[in-house]
Formats: C-alpha cells, structure tokens, sequence
C-alpha cells in the first residue's frame, strides 16, 4: 500500500501539526510504502518572500527528520524538485471541469482570509490531485478541510480513465477521527494563519511566553469549570500523562483548577516531550549538506516513479507522437 501527503511550508511547525499529520505520518512508516513531500508549489499562493520559502522548506526538512522520519524507510522529497508534477497538472487542468474547481469551498475561505485571488489559489486542487496521482499513491490522509479536494483528485482520475483508458489508481482518504484537533490559543483551530500556535521547536523562553498566553476565563480557581470547554485544558490533555490529565480534569469539575500553574505545568510537559528532537534538530541544523544530499536522494526515487507515471500519461493523451 502506497501512502502519501505533504505539508505547506508555510510557516513555523506547531504542535498541532505535529499531532495532526507528522506523527501520524511518521507512524505510517510502519504500515506500507511511504512518500513524504514539502509542498513548496503550494505555498507559493500565498508566500512570495524568496529567502523565507527557501528558510522555511530547509526547516520543515530538518523538523521531519528531528521528529523521527527516516529517509531510509520512505521517499522524503521537495515538491518542486519534481518537475514532472507541473505538466501532470496541465494535462489534468485540460480535463478539469471548472464546476469542480468553483465547487471547491478553500478558494473562497483562503480569499475570506485575506489571500490574493490568483489563478494558482483557484486551481490549487489540480496541483493536489497531480501531486497524488503522480505517484499513484493508494491512500492520502488529509484532515476534513482538506476531504473535499481529494474528492476532486478522485474525480479527475475517474474522469482521466474514462476518457484515455485505464492510467491512475483512484486514491482513497484516510481520514483518522482519533486524531485530535489541536486548538489554539484562543481557542479555534491552531492555525499558522491565526497566529494562534505553539511552535515545535521554540526556546523555554519563547514556549512559556506562548503557553502563558493560552486564553482562558475568569472564572475563580475555587470554583468548577467545564474542562470540555476550555482550550488550555484541551490542549494539556494532548501531552501529559493519563493519570495526570484525570487529576486535573477532577479539579475542573469540583474546584480548584489553577490556570497559572496548568499552564507552568503544560509547558515543562511540552519541553520534555520534544525535548530529544530538538537535540536531533540542533545537531541537524550543523550539517545541511546532509539535508541537502538527503533530498536529492529523495528527489531522485520520487521521480523514479514520476517519470514512469507521467510517461504512460503522454502516452495515453497522444503527446507521444513518434
């Protein structure tokens, strides 16, 4: 079973990526054959900063690896170091309804949030759905803002098959409903976009900041709380031992919860939990030639495969005209 996804370097890397796809990606080492990308095509939709894209994909690849991807078991690569990718998404961009696109729910939400409209927001989808028929990839875990476009790189396939014969696998999500969404500081879903993360990677001086700000209500430490509904106790239950998270939950419920000290107590979880990666992480930000050499490896099996796939597709349309 061949299992892809990516992430958006888009910004610093936060918890609530970590819990939401690069742990479970990570796992996914064990289940089959496994293909990691950074998706640097996708973010120039909103990044048009050179020298932060370049940063910011060095520092996703270094965070990966400090996590515990191994580049020896999966095919751990930079979108744009495929360039395969980007005429896979003209052909299927020929056989896209623009229905389909204008069906699609996150242009109008990435604009809503401020987002430049270009044609590249628009037809994000069919860079996704290239992006996953490339590599014939069996399964594609996405979170369920992300289901829809799947649905359209599904769509393209079937479409694609019936139109030229039999040529890509039809994906399936894999949408893990034990996977938590992490929320933010205020609140809502932890988003590079809300300003609202805590960061992987920061320093203790910087974490404590970011956990302290976690917004949380009046309510007196004697009295209860519904720990359902607050967001510092939501996140703290993500990280710290069981038996610990039902003793605080305890005080939620008959008093005497402290927000100050759960959140001094959440932050000293934090520091441990990543505490190994971020010694791994530091000691790969002193090699990059290593980085460098591990994505060009990475890069050469992913278009392995790449070329096989795209050259049955030019096959298959008729731009192989000898």
């Amino acid at each position: 079973m061949r299992i892809l996804s990516g992430i958006q370097p888009s910004g610093q890397l936060h918890i609530g990526n970590y819990l939401g796809m690069m742990k479970p990606m990570i796992h996914n080492m064990e289940r089959g054959e496994l293909y990691v990308f950074i998706v640097n095509l996708h973010a120039l939709t909103s990044m048009h900063n050179k020298d932060r894209l370049r940063q910011l994909t060095l520092d996703a690849a270094i965070d990966f690896l400090a996590l515990g991807l191994d580049p020896g078991r999966c095919t751990f690569w930079v979108q744009a170091d495929v360039p395969e990718v980007t005429e896979l998404t003209w052909i299927l961009s020929t056989l896209t309804p623009m229905g389909l696109l204008e069906r699609c729910h996150s242009y109008k939400d990435k604009i809503a949030k401020g987002i430049p409209p270009s044609n590249g927001l628009f037809s994000y989808p069919i860079l996704m759905a290239a992006d996953i028929l490339l590599y014939q990839a069996d399964r594609v875990p996405v979170g369920k803002d992300q289901k829809q476009h799947l649905e359209v790189a599904r769509d393209i396939s079937i479409k694609f098959n019936h139109t030229f014969g039999e040529t890509f696998l039809v994906p399936e999500a894999e949408i893990d409903d034990d996977v938590a969404t992490v929320p933010g500081l205020d609140g809502r879903k932890m988003s590079k976009s809300y300003d609202n993360t805590i960061g992987i990677f920061l320093d203790e001086k910087a974490l404590k900041q970011r956990v302290m700000a976690i917004v949380t209500d009046s309510t007196p430490v004697a009295e209860p709380k519904d720990p359902e509904r607050c967001n510092l106790f939501n996140i703290y239950r993500l990280f710290a031992p069981s038996d610990r998270v039902q003793e605080v939950h305890d005080l939620y419920i008959h008093g005497g919860a402290a927000y100050g000290k759960i959140k001094q107590e959440l932050a000293a979880i934090l520091l441990e939990y990543f505490r190994l990666a971020r010694d791994k992480r530091n000691r790969l930000r002193k090699d990059p030639q290593y980085i460098l050499d591990t994505l060009a490896f990475g890069a050469s099996r992913a278009r392995e495969k790449a070329t096989a796939t795209l050259d049955l597709v030019r096959e298959r349309v008729g731009l192989r005209y000898w």
